[in-house]
This record gives C-alpha cells, sequence and structure tokens, in this order.
C-alpha cells in the first residue's frame, strides 16, 4: 500500500496540516503524559508549515523572530529531540534536518520524496517497501530496528513548470 504523498505536493492548506498535526501531537503527549511546552508547540507548527525540511539554525532563527525574543541552540535541540522521542518528526539525514511525521506512533517505512527544485519533502508509507526491508533483514539474520530511505527527484509543480519551460523552448 502507497499512501499518497501528492497532496504535500499540490497547493492546499497549510493551516489545516498545522492544525491536524498539532491535535495528533497533543492527543499523544496527553496519552504518553507529558507536556508540549510552547517551544515545542512553535518549533512543530515551524516544521510543519511549509513541507520543506528544516534545519536546527533554520528552526532557531524562525523561533526566535516568533516569540520575538533571542532563542539559545540548546533550546531548539530539546524541543526536536522531544518531538523525535515522540515520533512526530523525523531527521532527514542527507539534509541535517527535520520535517513533521504524518504517522506519528506507528510503524513506518521512513520514504521522503524530496524535490531538489523546490526543496518541498514528503512522506510515503509503503508496505511493499517494509515487507522487502524486513526479509532481506531477516535473511540477514539482521534486527532491523530503523531506516530512512530518500529520494530525491521534481514534485509535481516543479515538474509541471520544467515540461512548460521545455516546451516554450
Amino acid at each position: 500500500m502507497l499512501t499518497n504523498s501528492r497532496l504535500v505536493h499540490q497547493p492546499h492548506d497549510h493551516g489545516r496540516c498545522i492544525s491536524a498535526a498539532l491535535t495528533r501531537a497533543n492527543d499523544l503527549c496527553s496519552e504518553q503524559k507529558v507536556r508540549m511546552t510552547t517551544t515545542r508547540e512553535s518549533v512543530l507548527r515551524l516544521l510543519w508549515q511549509s513541507h520543506q525540511p528544516l534545519g536546527a539554525y533554520q528552526l532557531q532563527g524562525q523561533l526566535s523572530e516568533l516569540l520575538n525574543k533571542p532563542i539559545a541552540p540548546p533550546t531548539v535541540y530539546r524541543a526536536i529531540d522531544f518531538l523525535l522521542q515522540l515520533g512526530l518528526i523525523h531527521r532527514i539525514p542527507s539534509l541535517n534536518a527535520y520535517i513533521g511525521c504524518p504517522f506519528p506512533n506507528s510503524e513506518h517505512s521512513n520514504l521522503f520524496m524530496i524535490c531538489s527544485q523546490c526543496g518541498s519533502a514528503a512522506e510515503v508509507a509503503h508496505n511493499t517497501i517494509n515487507s522487502m526491508l524486513q526479509s532481506a533483514s531477516d535473511k540477514a539474520n539482521f534486527t532491523l530496528q530503523s531506516q530512512c530511505l530518500e529520494l530525491f527527484g521534481l514534485c509535481p509543480q516543479c515538474s509541471e513548470h520544467r515540461e512548460d519551460t521545455d516546451n516554450e523552448q
């Protein structure tokens, strides 16, 4: 099963994405009996704002602007660590950046489609890939603990724009 990433790569209401992510985060915090602080919520909100992975220092700058006060790097890293531990965000290793997780608190493939032109990223769950990776691990008697697959290419908008530009030439 492939969970469609097309919506992320299409114009849509980011406010709705942010609202859904915050609702899931608050529900998860209640279940785990942990606190969603203003800083943690602000970092999560920033990560869901544009579907573009953000590095810690980008988050620090945006958080300082949002809260209208200087924010120290450890504050941002503590919020990131908290959100990672709850599965609310992912780290994209090749970019050393973070993105909101649409499937928190569930097993999924951590398959990211990253547009090399505009920088947008979509996480996709794909059961066949999960099964293939588990099968390969089992054959090697390897205990799979986590995985992260990153695909780089062009999102639908950038691909369409490229085709339009090619047709004009």
